[in-house]
């Protein structure tokens, strides 16, 4: 079976990478702009049509939330033209499409965890791109969408990255308490993306469905987690969000319910106290 993945360097492109030998049943094409530009209708189509994948798993996107707010025009073209693109050629091939989403298509207004169906009303320019791809791709009737949250791994630019590099540097550090969610470790959105490709065209389910670790907190829990883990003599702060003020807003509150993928699925959600703990160990600060 080929899989066609997309946006290869990134966090999750990364994390398959490291999963391709336990799957040699699955036959992985990574590619990123240098071998596919996905925002080229033509240059995808060609693409497909001449490796003619069984799936494709579109990991990439544009993702500098704070500079999508001045670069709206490229933001658009990688978040939602090229997930058309793609799923308009998955249809074509009559193959499938796994594309991944976010957490900012909703507001972070709520007080309890948001489901595939809750209302979607993003705050920033990368949230509403990102939620208009996702439209895209459900409307090719051949996709489905994963909407992640905090995604990190030893791989590529994250926030515990930036914090573990941090912590080791100096002796403080001041970070948001009152933005509240549930970090995902690549590598289990990884896991849970193979095992839907491994149960075959019969078993996808072309809908939006929640990804990410089990448990709440916020990026300051997260912060302590890190530096503690080291073991660094870096004091965290808790400040509130306005005074760290950034271009893009940010949903304060962005708790993803994952009882449908594990119900449909059956795919194993860690928490993400665990998660943290093994990805650390693989990231030397």
């Amino acid at each position: 079976m080929k899989i066609l993945v997309t946006g290869a360097n990134g966090q999750l492109g990364s994390e398959l990478r490291t999963l391709e030998d336990n799957y040699p049943q699955l036959h992985f094409i990574f590619t990123d702009v240098d071998e596919l530009d996905i925002t080229n209708e033509q240059e995808v189509k060609a693409y497909l049509t001449k490796h003619k994948p069984h799936y494709i798993v579109n990991c990439a996107a544009y993702t500098a939330v704070d500079k999508a707010e001045g670069d709206e025009g490229k933001a658009y073209k990688l978040n939602a033209l090229a997930p058309q693109y793609l799923a308009s050629g998955a249809r074509a091939l009559g193959s499938r499409i796994i594309h991944i989403s976010t957490d900012y298509v909703f507001d972070g207004k709520a007080y309890t965890p948001y489901t595939e169906t809750s209302l979607t009303s993003p705050n920033s320019v990368y949230g509403h791109t990102k939620l208009k791809g996702e439209e895209f791709v459900l409307q090719s009737g051949v996709g489905m969408v994963i909407r992640t949250a905090w995604l990190y791994s030893s791989f590529g630019k994250n926030f515990v990255k930036t914090i573990a590099s941090k912590g080791k540097e100096t002796d403080s550090l001041r970070v948001v308490f009152d933005q509240v969610g549930s970090p995902t470790w690549a590598n289990d959105l990884t896991k849970a993306i193979v095992a839907i490709v491994c149960q075959g065209s019969k078993q996808f389910i072309p809908e939006v469905f929640h990804f990410s670790n089990e448990g709440v907190c916020s990026w300051y829990d997260l912060a302590v987690e890190t530096i503690s883990y080291y073991g660094f003599n870096c004091k965290v702060s808790a400040i509130r969000s306005e005074e760290y003020p950034t271009p893009a807003e940010r949903p304060p509150y962005s708790v993803l319910d994952k009882s449908k993928i594990k119900n449909a699925y059956g795919v194993s959600v860690p928490h993400w106290r665990e998660s943290l703990m093994k990805c650390l160990s693989n990231i030397v600060p």
